[in-house]
């Protein structure tokens, strides 16, 4: 039964945002009685908290750290998977660590930890692997590869609000453009 609360407050949180998402929302969907939310889980932020975690592990992080693909190559397929993901919901969901930053982290410490966390992790990979393309000269000697790898987090978060905000796919073009055409080139 846990499980599928998780499962459901993943996709009501990811579809509806933190406010938006009741707990009878998040039962009534996993199909299991109200009251039972509170046997597995403390509070709604409890939940989100886990069902945080579980959507930064589905990122596929470690795919940025796999060796046995070209550097920049790893980074495009990165964010191609996460904008093909985008494109298969229709481009009406954001990134839910994006989402949350925006609607729950100023009125909730201990999310916002997690949010932190997660971002600065994510930066951290796009920064090593950017790393590695710089030592293999894919990319300018010159460039600090951990400012890069935070800008992208950033450049990323604000493509998806003008995806959603467009209800278009056309700000991917320009974030791939730039990123690997003109930044990275």
């Amino acid at each position: 039964m846990r499980e599928e609360i998780v499962e459901a407050g993943l996709a009501q949180f990811h579809e509806r945002g933190f406010n938006a998402a009741a707990v009878k929302d998040i039962t009534d969907r996993a199909g299991v009685p109200k009251g039972s939310f509170y046997n597995h889980f403390e509070s709604k932020e409890a939940l989100a908290i886990e069902t945080l975690e579980r959507y930064g592990v589905s990122r596929r992080l470690g795919d940025l750290a796999d060796q046995s693909v070209e550097p920049l190559a790893r980074i495009r397929a990165h964010f191609e998977y996460l904008r093909d993901e985008v494109l298969g919901y229709g481009n009406l969901r954001g990134c839910m660590l994006g989402n949350f930053t925006t609607e729950v982290a100023d009125h909730n410490d201990s999310i916002q930890q997690l949010l932190k966390q997660g971002l600065g992790l994510w930066a951290e990979r796009l920064g090593g692997a950017l790393a590695e393309a710089q030592e293999a000269g894919s990319i300018p000697a010159g460039l600090d590869t951990a400012m890069i790898g935070r800008y992208l987090v950033s450049a990323w978060e604000g493509t998806l609000i003008r995806v959603r905000a467009q209800r278009s796919p056309e700000p991917f073009d320009d974030f791939f453009t730039v990123t690997f055409d003109t930044l990275l080139a």
